[in-house]
């Protein structure tokens, strides 16, 4: 992957964990810690000796999503319930340690830690109060890697250091209920969900994930370009959005064929069918923010 990448003169953010780890490897020990260290040390290597320039890594990816999804939900990995705060703690050990290990190794390294952002709104004036913790939930992780909270996981500051958020329809609902649409009154442009984490943290973004299924492609996609357009004119540094998945793929719960991607499934000869209005989407807001880059007027 390091030299068909280098073929390509593609840039590649190096996802380290991604809901899993070896099978003899308990997550919940230190061993979990030291284990991922070395591994990013390895990986760290690799890339110096393989590669110029500078790396890029994601030491652990979602680490609040997954921590909710797989420890307090049993949606997939770790299957387990009502342990969500304490698998958020143990993955901001892991991604420091692994931080720590690469700079060892390679000390010009970047880092981008990701996770969705979100919106919540109260069904009620009662859920108020609910809604806006959970809402403030999204934070805890890149508050820790921040060195903002926790003590005991060290003061840390330089581990949060680009900040890559997921954003995609449904990252806005009621407490409780339903997905807010975006013609909603109450749906949050996402221009105030980036400038909000950008003043947090004052740290440079990208938009890591972000995607839609069907004929909800095209204008999803736009929706997002048009939004981090708003947000640099706002002054925050969006440096990229990652269009997720590039192809279709099956359902992870069924499936079923998910038409999601600027690529279908392929054919007998292993040939994928593009989705000619998604291609096209991309070229033209590929020139719009080059344009956008050379001081050019964005003509939208």
């Amino acid at each position: 992957m390091l030299r068909a990448s280098q073929e390509a003169g593609l840039q590649v953010v190096w996802d380290l964990c991604h809901y899993g780890w070896p099978d003899h490897i308990d997550i919940w020990s230190p061993d979990f810690v030291d284990r991922s260290a070395r591994f990013a040390a390895a990986v760290a290597s690799l890339v110096r000796d393989e590669t110029d320039g500078v790396p890029f890594y994601a030491p652990v990816n979602e680490i609040s999503y997954w921590a909710w999804a797989g420890g307090d939900r049993a949606m997939f990995n770790l299957h387990a319930r009502g342990r969500g705060a304490e698998l958020k703690v143990q993955l901001v050990r892991a991604s420091i340690a692994a931080i720590e290990a690469i700079r060892g190794i390679d000390p010009g390294a970047r880092f981008v830690q990701i996770d969705p952002v979100i919106n919540v709104i109260p069904r009620s004036p009662r859920s108020r109060v609910g809604a806006e913790r959970y809402r403030r939930a999204q934070y805890e992780a890149w508050d820790m890697l921040a060195g903002r909270n926790r003590p005991d996981l060290g003061e840390n500051p330089g581990c949060l250091d680009i900040v890559g958020v997921n954003y995609y329809p449904g990252n806005q609902w009621f407490l409780g209920g339903r997905s807010i649409e975006r013609c909603h009154p109450l749906y949050h442009p996402f221009r105030e969900l980036l400038l909000e984490t950008h003043r947090r943290y004052g740290k440079p973004l990208i938009v890591a994930e972000t995607g839609a299924e069907g004929d909800v492609r095209v204008p999803w996609f736009r929706y997002v370009c048009d939004e981090v357009c708003a947000a640099l004119e706002e002054g925050v540094p969006v440096d990229g959005i990652c269009l997720y998945p590039v192809t279709d793929y099956p359902g992870w719960s069924n499936g079923r064929h998910c038409k999601v991607g600027l690529l279908g499934f392929p054919d007998k000869v292993g040939q994928r069918l593009v989705h000619t209005p998604l291609a096209d989407e991309l070229l033209r807001q590929q020139v719009r923010f080059d344009r956008l880059r050379s001081g050019a007027t964005d003509d939208r």
